[in-house]
């Protein structure tokens, strides 16, 4: 009996040993869940850069819940780039739920975050919010009730603190959400670069087949500015097919590339997603 025993223990672990292990789809990582696992990494990030720049990034994902709730979270988060860079991510993406909490955001202590507010709030078709802020930035005084405080008033009056937030908070006022550009050529006025990476943001909506080769191609470019704006104009011109070219990004040496493109590869993930979605309820029809 125990011969027979023994015999079946070594048959049950030969055929363990032997069986290969299945791995599930749920076992493997897909793009998408690296995309998020970058962009949450980097708004729990206990650096106040990369939390800016990976909130920044969320602008991308229109629609889309999750990266609405992770940039209203940072609208409290204690540093004011963070938080200016969610009110910015917010007006970004039409988040028009978030408009409560971005008019909130007005009455912040800091007037950075005060504008790249009110700046949405007009994205998102609240004008009258909008102009109460602009009233201050014009006047040097406050509306009634417009949740201003006497601190961001005596900044409004200041023309230095206003040169230093018009140089450094540009985030306010850029055209995509990854990258600060008015920053950026203010301090490289000289450098063509930026030329070129607003040269991409622009054609992310031209048709032309040559057009995507380019952009594909001014991914690899050695000025990190130029790969992000190009990876941000892909992710608007919608096309799935252009994932793979995309996910290589995520190990780039910048991580305002990298950030922006987890929030590409969500953004056409997503896209692909629905395609095929719409594709299975018109071939049941």
């Amino acid at each position: 009996m125990r011969r027979i025993l023994l015999s079946l223990a070594v048959l049950t672990l030969s055929t363990a040993v032997a069986s290969p292990v299945v791995q599930t789809t749920d076992d493997i990582e897909t793009p998408k869940h690296k995309a998020w696992d970058i962009l949450q990494n980097a708004a729990t990030s206990l650096r106040t850069l990369e939390r800016t720049d990976g909130v920044r990034a969320l602008g991308l994902l229109n629609d889309n819940t999750r990266a609405r709730q992770m940039a209203e979270d940072a609208l409290q988060d204690p540093k004011p780039e963070v938080r200016a860079a969610a009110a910015t991510a917010l007006g970004q993406m039409h988040a028009t739920e978030s408009i409560p909490k971005l008019q909130h955001a007005l009455s912040d202590g800091k007037v950075p975050v005060v504008m790249a507010a009110a700046h949405s709030l007009r994205e998102l078709k609240d004008s009258a919010s909008a102009y109460a802020v602009y009233f201050g930035l014009l006047t040097g005084t406050r509306k009634t009730g417009d949740g201003f405080i006497a601190e961001q008033v005596n900044t409004l009056k200041n023309p230095r603190e206003l040169a230093k937030i018009g140089f450094s908070e540009g985030i306010g006022y850029i055209p995509f959400a990854g990258i600060g550009w008015d920053a950026y050529r203010t301090i490289h006025k000289k450098d063509p670069n930026p030329v070129r990476a607003v040269a991409a943001t622009y054609l992310a909506h031209d048709p032309d087949p040559a057009t995507t080769k380019a952009l594909v191609n001014a991914t690899g470019d050695k000025n990190w500015i130029v790969r992000a704006a190009a990876i941000e104009a892909i992710a608007q011109r919608g096309d799935p097919s252009l994932l793979p070219k995309l996910e290589r990004h995520f190990s780039d040496r910048n991580p305002k590339v990298r950030y922006s493109a987890a929030a590409a590869v969500i953004r056409l993930t997503e896209i692909e997603s629905n395609r095929k979605d719409e594709n299975t309820k018109l071939g049941r029809r």
